[in-house]
């Protein structure tokens, strides 16, 4: 068995500031905790953002995950819906096709600040996800 920490890298939509800054957290204590290194931690400016760049740090030698966390919120119309949606899928055609996992940690779509607040260990959960499912694929 492949006994090598596992490299992960954390990207985090920051549109929501307050939010993103305690997941952040959330998730280096987590990452920690499972004694994985951080490879690298990318900012971009929302959830949308995020699956180019979860694509170019798939491609690296150096992360053997990616976990991504943020906050699409409720909104008037569908259009967070409709955000969580395509960002879901296409980080789950990354993680097929590079055969490296990616940890969803996106809270929502339809949430609402206060709800998100109560949810901001879903971060850490994706590290966690992310982490164990290296181990899993390192063991088959």
């Amino acid at each position: 068995m492949d006994m090598q920490k596992i490299r992960i890298a954390i990207v985090i939509g920051k549109f929501h500031r307050q939010i993103a800054e305690e997941m952040l957290a959330r998730v280096r204590e987590k990452a920690e905790e499972l004694d994985a290194d951080i490879a690298e931690v990318v900012e971009v400016p929302g959830s949308y953002e995020a699956p180019v760049v979860v694509k170019k740090l798939l491609g690296r030698a150096d992360v053997d995950c990616v976990a991504v966390s943020g906050f699409i919120e409720k909104g008037e119309t569908l259009h967070g819906e409709q955000m969580g949606l395509v960002v879901s899928k296409a980080l789950k055609k990354l993680e097929l096709q590079y055969s490296k996992p990616v940890g969803m940690g996106i809270i929502g779509p339809g949430a609402t600040e206060e709800q998100a607040l109560k949810r901001l260990d879903c971060g850490a959960a994706a590290v966690e996800a992310a982490v164990k499912m290296v181990e899993i694929l390192r063991k088959i």
